[in-house]
């Protein structure tokens, strides 16, 4: 597996870049691209579910799909606990940490830095930032590659084209 996907990749893409209605062939990709060289984590998953619009049916309609991958490797957990140190120990306020802890961010990185994949993320990072922590910014404290969407996407010479 070489890109795991943040959440705001998913939002994003519906509610501007690849929304279902202009770009179903972004949506046609993920289904193809998915598994392959590309996942995320059940967590991720879980917070899409969560929502009641066009995402989160579309992540329902797959929520047992093998590319959305468990965290509860030995490995995964001690990289968790690791971050969760890190960040816990660092610039953040209270509030950013109980926050960023309690989403799925700190398990993609953890994931990530366990399988050696990059994260894919429309997050900047921002290393002075105290009320919130942002994942480019921890993937750089812990070493782990990431990139925009779009870069994946140029990564693997994805094309989007209209036909009449």
């Amino acid at each position: 597996m070489n890109f795991l996907l943040d959440t705001n990749v998913f939002i994003e893409a519906k509610n501007r870049y690849y929304a279902f209605d202009i770009c179903p062939g972004f949506w046609d990709w993920m289904d193809t691209a998915c598994g392959e060289k590309v996942a995320s984590i059940v967590n991720l998953r879980d917070e899409l579910t969560r929502g009641d619009d066009e995402l989160s049916a579309w992540a329902h309609d797959r929520k047992d799909a093998d590319w959305f991958l468990k965290v509860d490797d030995g490995e995964t957990q001690v990289n968790f606990g690791e971050i969760a140190s890190h960040i816990s120990s660092g610039q953040y306020t209270t509030q950013a940490v109980a926050k960023f802890l309690d989403d799925a961010d700190p398990w993609l990185i953890a994931k990530a830095r366990s399988m050696g994949a990059t994260v894919v993320t429309h997050e900047l990072p921002s290393p002075n930032s105290k009320r919130r922590v942002l994942i480019p910014d921890v993937c750089n404290a812990f070493d782990v590659k990431y990139i925009n969407m779009f870069d994946a996407l140029r990564g693997f010479s994805t094309q989007f084209t209209w036909s009449a």
